[in-house]
């Protein structure tokens, strides 16, 4: 999808929660409804076979990549005065399994003033133009590296950031 347009109506898929802590799978968004549209972008580049949507959890990844995307979060408490927030900066954990699967974790923020977990909308070009340069680079495939400019944006809120404090955010070790 092109910046700019409006979404395709595409809900998150929350994983479930298997604890009484705030376990990884409360805190990470993944989105197989943008499987497609990755595909897409790899069109024309000599990937075999072609990639697929892995679940989480189905079987131990041979490739790991973290990196950051963009999105919106909305604060999810009525009594919180923050309504939401964006951020340049939202984690996201890149794994690669055999025969070109793959599944990106995407990690949720904290409200600043309440401390809740946002509801992530993910920025889906930038999902899609980070998760299809990864496969193209396990692939082999001579790629440009995206423009990102970490320094756009507010500062970089590690103790609100989830793939931070989990270490799988990039902007884990600096703050911006």
């Amino acid at each position: 999808m092109a910046r700019g347009k409006k979404p395709k109506n595409r809900k998150e898929v929350a994983l479930q929660d298997v604890g009484k802590e705030v376990a990884l799978q409360d805190v990470v968004v993944i989105y197989p409804s943008l499987h497609e549209d990755v595909v897409a972008a790899l069109s024309g580049e000599p990937i075999y076979p072609t990639p697929w949507f892995n679940a989480p959890g189905a079987e131990e990844a041979n490739k790991k990549y973290d990196t950051n995307v963009m999105g919106g979060f909305s604060c999810c408490n009525e009594k919180c005065s923050k309504k939401g927030w964006g951020s340049k900066r939202v984690g996201i954990h890149i794994q690669g399994f055999s025969n070109n699967g793959y599944n990106a974790l995407v990690f949720r923020q904290r409200c600043k003033a309440c401390n809740q977990l946002g509801i992530l909308e993910v920025d889906e070009a930038s999902y899609i133009e980070r998760v299809a340069y990864r496969l193209k680079k396990w692939a082999g495939v001579a790629t440009t590296r995206p423009a990102y400019d970490p320094k756009g944006g507010l500062p970089h809120l590690r103790h609100l950031c989830e793939g931070c404090k989990r270490g799988y955010c990039t902007a884990g070790s600096q703050d911006y």
